[in-house]
């Protein structure tokens, strides 16, 4: 019995099929999710997500989200996702060589939005990167 995958950001719907399994960067650690799993909203933290359709493994970095799950669906609700081929190495090294320099300039205990701000784009720029440079 397949579960069904949705993935969404604020732009578009990234993906909606039939899939084996879904492995999930959650908030606490990475979390697989087979049919019939128990329902359950989990916020998701940057990272991989990761599922299998006809025997083969597709990998996506994505953002910070939300994940809801029943025992037929998994939806994704996040602010990035992208395949290994939407991935530009350089643009996501320049973006955390950037936010790192923002963030030694900041100071931290007056504008802590910032800062949040900033490692947001740290943990998501490196999200794409652990994907973009993980051995095939």
């Amino acid at each position: 019995m397949p579960l069904h995958l949705e993935i969404v950001t604020p732009e578009k719907k990234i993906f909606s099929d039939m899939v084996a399994n879904v492995y999930l960067p959650g908030a606490d650690g990475e979390m697989g999710v087979l049919p019939q799993h128990s329902a359950l909203v989990t916020a998701l933290a940057p990272g991989e997500l990761r599922y299998e359709k006809d025997g083969k493994v597709f990998p996506m970095a994505i953002g910070s989200g939300f994940a809801e799950v029943t025992q037929e669906k998994v939806c994704i609700l996040t602010d990035m996702a992208l395949g290994d081929e939407q991935i530009d190495e350089a643009m996501a090294e320049a973006a955390i060589k950037r936010a790192e320099e923002q963030l030694k300039s900041i100071d931290h205990s007056v504008d802590a939005e910032e800062v949040a701000h900033l490692q947001a784009i740290i943990a998501k720029s490196l999200a794409q990167l652990r994907l973009k440079r993980r051995p095939r």
